[in-house]
């Protein structure tokens, strides 16, 4: 299996889990809103909408990171000479892999703390459920970092690396990265 194909693979997981989060948190947010309306506001409402948004955050963040579409400098580094833009890449990308491994070390520790504890609104729901996003979040993000890190090596070997956010829209606005957008047609008048 390439690795394209686990990328892909790995792509359309993240999105599923981020349309369920979304679905799920857009049907929370409805029900607490027509059950305050109605006079009868649901007592834990507040609490697992929090958390469903935490969870979104991490999981989408994985999902951005696999995309490369977190904010970064690329211009800034492109503008380097390319053995100062591999190095400066390269710890870059060490940085991010040494946060999240640390992240996810610490989340796994704060679960410790939490057994045996619940949820304010829901007692019953362990609060090691609800962190358990921590850890698994990091972890995933590792995994899409290291998914992209040839790719983001290559492109700092080579022409430079891509500003995904920059590519994104100059596809939405249906044009090639460097090309000229259409020039503007005079009005015909007749």
């Amino acid at each position: 299996m390439s690795l394209e194909a686990v990328q892909a693979g790995f792509e359309r997981l993240l999105e599923a889990i981020v349309v369920v989060l979304i679905v799920a948190l857009s049907v929370l947010v409805i029900a607490g809103f027509l059950f305050r309306y109605a006079g009868s506001a649901l007592a834990w409402y507040d609490e697992l909408a929090s958390i469903g948004l935490v969870w979104l955050t991490y999981y989408g963040s994985a999902l951005a990171a696999l995309k490369g579409a977190h904010i970064g400098v690329a211009g800034l580094v492109n503008a380097l000479p390319p053995p100062l833009r591999l190095a400066v890449t390269v710890f870059a990308e060490a940085c991010v892999f040494f946060f999240f491994a640390v992240l996810a070390v610490t989340g796994i520790e704060v679960l410790g703390v939490l057994a045996g504890d619940g949820m304010v609104s829901l007692p019953w729901v362990p609060l090691q459920i609800t962190q358990s996003v921590i850890p698994i979040g990091s972890v995933l993000f590792i995994i899409a970092e290291a998914l992209r890190l040839p790719t983001v090596l290559r492109q700092a070997r080579g022409g430079g690396l891509v500003d995904a956010e920059l590519k994104a829209a100059l596809e939405q606005a249906g044009l090639e990265a460097g090309a000229q957008p259409p020039a503007k047609q005079d009005a015909v008048r007749p």
